[in-house]
């Protein structure tokens, strides 16, 4: 597995769990970076379950959703699962919002979406 700078990547099962390191995802680098590091894990790795651990994130740029549609829709052409989790109140107000809610399988903490898969 190659060394990430963005996110810290383990496994559950066969569940791959990513937890960003960064509290504010807002700088135009670091966000190319992590969409790049999370693209990755689709189209090179192959990973089929990930799941995004929000628990550090407490602010989210607007160009970091847009890297996380395109995620969610490279997984669906692989035939991966993408699930989310522990994301702040604050954030979650701004994926109501913006219908990612909808788009996304959104669970209160990571147990729930391990055990969603």
């Amino acid at each position: 597995m190659p060394g990430y700078r963005h996110i810290d990547v383990s496994e559950v099962g066969d569940v791959t769990v990513v937890r960003f390191r960064g509290h504010r995802i807002t700088d135009d680098i670091d966000i190319l970076e992590l969409g790049q590091e999370l693209f990755q894990l689709v189209d090179v790795e192959k990973r089929e379950k990930i799941l995004l651990n929000f628990s550090a994130v407490e602010f989210l740029g607007s160009a970091t959703l847009g890297k996380l549609i395109t995620l969610e829709k490279r997984a669906r052409n692989a035939g991966a699962k993408i699930k989310l989790s522990n994301i702040r109140p604050a954030i979650f107000d701004v994926f109501k919002i913006t219908n990612f809610d909808r788009v996304f399988d959104i669970y209160p903490d990571e147990a729930d979406a391990l055990a969603a898969f």
